[in-house]
């Protein structure tokens, strides 16, 4: 790649090596709907970005800046499994709600650290993890246990459960 065509040619290259992983990252789009948080007799309503393929998932909520009081990100998985989130390139502290098949939280991982690279999750199999800003477990006093409704998730408990 000699010349002045070679030049740019290789100027290409590096651009697309150096941002375009980034590039790729930053158009993820989400579908949006709905997730309903039963605690005790109390209901919560929350806007939800639905993460549901490889992509969306990696991408999740890094390099946003805000999150609304009433708003979050629902990571879905089929088959349920053992998860651990972590925080890369996210900038908002935030409660994470790791939810089980049946649709009731089985653990919450309040005010987790920006940036960090350390792994969170407890050692059960979900197929769900909610996040929403942190604060918000606190706030409305959600516990393990309480239930999380939304499509993904079976709300009535089987006999083997």
């Amino acid at each position: 790649m000699t010349g002045p065509g070679g030049r740019a040619a290789a100027w290409v290259l590096v651009a697309a090596l150096v941002w375009g992983p980034t590039t790729a990252a930053a158009i993820e789009t989400f579908q949006v709907g709905m997730a309903e948080i039963q605690s005790g007799t109390a209901r919560y309503q929350f806007q939800v970005e639905l993460a549901v393929t490889d992509a969306q998932q990696r991408q999740g909520l890094m390099h946003r800046l805000t999150l609304g009081e009433n708003e979050g990100m629902l990571f879905l998985y089929t088959p349920p499994r053992r998860i651990r989130m972590w925080m890369k390139d996210t900038y908002i502290p935030l409660d994470m709600l790791f939810i089980r098949p049946d649709g009731t939280i089985a653990a919450i991982a309040e005010d987790t650290i920006p940036l960090s690279l350390t792994p969170i999750g407890p050692d059960v199999y979900v197929n769900g993890v909610l996040e929403v800003l942190a604060g918000t477990a606190e706030r409305l006093g959600l516990r393990p246990g309480d239930r999380v409704h939304h499509p993904h998730f079976d709300t009535e408990p089987g006999p083997d459960r």
